[in-house]
């Protein structure tokens, strides 16, 4: 691939984002009404603005949580805000994106490598550089080969949970278990500590963006702990962890040797970074509202509660501090196609008409904080239109779908349905609109850090689940096929395809499209296939979430990401006066 078609490719991309991703200014005129996905703009700052200016060097920041990291492991870190956080604030990568609010954000840049990649063999074989002087927290120097150790751990069985590209493109990869066993990847060549090389099972023309993922960032054979590596990921980003009790707080301090003259992207501003994690219900939603002494330093994660937005929204100072930019993802309500009832299209069918998704939007705090999903792909790869292939209303139709299910002999169904426990209250709603086509749903709820690897196992698995996917660039090579290749599917660890849908024709038609190096043509193609998987109904399209967040009075640099699904970008946030931060 040439330079001139990587910059067409960036260019394309970016186009996509400020189609999809970027939210509610004046002039995008997505957001004018109509069938525009996302028509209600953005409850808190405008899209590409920057709540509280720029920061001032030092404090302690604070996070709020509810939740633990499901994994800081940089081969295991694949949900977001999980990701961000790594990437900004612990570990670098090859390439990542650009620390700016907007349209802007969705651009790639080096990180660790000397440029964003040199294509040669047609796009099969990707080569990068690491620059100069980059070093770990103890001051030993990163090489090429921590890259390519990393890389091949994502293949190991016992660290699940991770992106899969490297899988999925590297030559040779179908049968490597990981280098735990002393075995290594022939594909990712290092002939010096400087270079690296990976060698591609076919051409990849946006291999740049995926080396943005963690998968692509360091980490030396001599540090290497296993699955305990999730506790302590060694440092080559701006901080490293000063002490880290599971469930209930992670503290962050600034690591001394990392140079901010090779680091242009992150700039650092905390001296410290503490994240109090096991906080429940509306708990971090109301401190953040007061705002009272440490609080006032602090910002959320994940995002606030949808009960807290009418505490918000009746409030303009409150409001003012309130990020709300789209996530660019789908929620989907998962069936589990491998066994019964769902094994059978006429079941699955049934339930796109059963499900009220009115309901959903009311249950995650209505019209202000997200929209209902009509099609798999996000208007982030639609070219922020609306796709709506079944024509099904917003509220259902229960009638059609005990038509349907009566077709189908099953007329009586009954099904467990699994949920995080801060979900609860969607799954209520879920189960009031199936039951209005006759079928009766037990809830069962998982707490959130462990939930992903709940529904992720495929022998376990609940009859239904609540999850969502959200592309790691926009494309639709990051959605459909991570959702519907049945070859993505794990044992352990499953991630995305969670309805363990599997169909040869579906399968064969992603590798066509992957294969086509017209991006024009390959966008149309994800956009047939989106329709022609929503006719065969391996899940039910849910919602098109805002991410809603709330800082305190003194914080500033707060902006919700394109890339990182609206969340805080890690890079820039910071305080006010770092005089008035506690802990």
């Amino acid at each position: 691939m040439t330079r001139r078609t990587h910059a067409a490719l960036a260019a394309a991309l970016a186009a996509t984002l400020t189609l999809g991703l970027g939210a509610c200014g004046k002039d995008d005129k997505s957001d004018t009404g109509g069938e525009a996905a996302g028509s209600t703009k953005a409850p808190g700052a405008a899209s590409g603005t920057i709540v509280g200016g720029t920061p001032v060097k030092g404090g302690t920041l604070t996070v709020l949580s509810n939740q633990d990291f499901a994994h800081l492991d940089p081969a295991r870190n694949w949900t977001m805000p999980n990701m961000d956080f790594g990437i900004r604030l612990l570990y670098r990568t090859l390439v990542t994106f650009k620390a700016e609010p907007g349209a802007a954000g969705s651009e790639i840049v080096p990180d660790l490598a000397t440029d964003v990649g040199r294509p040669s063999d047609g796009g099969k074989t990707w080569a990068f550089t690491l620059k100069d002087g980059v070093k770990y927290e103890d001051g030993t120097p990163i090489k090429a080969a921590d890259i390519k150790y990393n890389v091949e751990r994502s293949f190991a069985p016992d660290l699940t949970g991770g992106p899969d590209y490297a899988a999925q493109y590297l030559a040779g990869g179908e049968n490597y278990k990981g280098p735990l066993t002393g075995e290594h990847l022939a594909s990712v060549e290092t002939p010096d500590d400087k270079t690296i090389i990976f060698h591609l099972k076919r051409p990849v023309a946006e291999f740049s963006y995926t080396a943005t993922l963690p998968t692509f960032s360091p980490v030396p054979q001599s540090q290497e702990k296993g699955t305990q590596y999730d506790l302590r990921p060694f440092s080559s980003g701006p901080y490293k962890i000063e002490t880290y009790e599971r469930g209930k707080q992670l503290v962050l301090v600034r690591n001394t040797n990392w140079d901010p003259a090779g680091d242009p992207v992150r700039k650092a501003y905390p001296d410290k970074i503490v994240v109090v994690q096991g906080l429940k219900g509306g708990q971090v939603d109301d401190r953040l509202i007061a705002s009272e002494g440490a609080d006032a330093s602090a910002v959320e994660m994940p995002w606030m509660r949808p009960e807290s937005v009418a505490k918000v929204l009746t409030k303009p100072d409150v409001k003012e501090r309130l990020v709300a930019e789209r996530t660019g993802c789908t929620d989907l309500l998962y069936m589990n196609n491998s066994r019964a009832p769902f094994d059978d299209p006429k079941v699955r069918e049934a339930m796109m008409y059963a499900v009220d998704r009115d309901s959903q939007v009311t249950a995650f705090g209505g019209p202000a904080m997200t929209d209902y999903a009509s099609s798999f792909l996000p208007p982030a790869l639609t070219g922020g239109a609306r796709q709506d292939p079944l024509k099904i209303p917003s509220t259902g139709d229960p009638a059609k779908a005990k038509e349907l299910l009566a077709a189908a002999g099953k007329p009586d169904l009954k099904v467990s349905l699994t949920v995080s426990t801060g979900d609860k209250t969607r799954g209520e709603a879920l189960q009031q609109s199936l039951a209005k086509a006759g079928i009766q749903v037990t809830i069962n709820t998982a707490d959130p850090s462990v939930y992903s690897d709940t529904i992720g196992d495929t022998k376990n698995a609940p009859d239904l689940s609540l999850s969502g996917w959200c592309p790691d660039y926009p494309s639709g090579a990051t959605f459909l096929p991570f959702l519907f290749d049945g070859r993505t599917i794990k044992e352990t660890g499953n991630q995305g395809n969670y309805s363990q849908f599997r169909d040869q024709a579906t399968s064969e038609r992603i590798d066509q499209i992957n294969a086509m190096t017209d991006l024009n043509e390959a966008s149309a193609a994800w956009l047939q296939l989106d329709q022609d998987l929503m006719k065969k109904a391996p899940a039910v399209p849910v919602l098109w979430q805002r991410r809603p967040l709330l800082v305190g009075t003194n914080i500033a640099g707060a902006f919700g990401h394109p890339v990182w699904t609206g969340f805080f970008d890690f890079a820039t946030i910071g305080l006010k006066d770092p005089s008035k931060s506690q802990g």
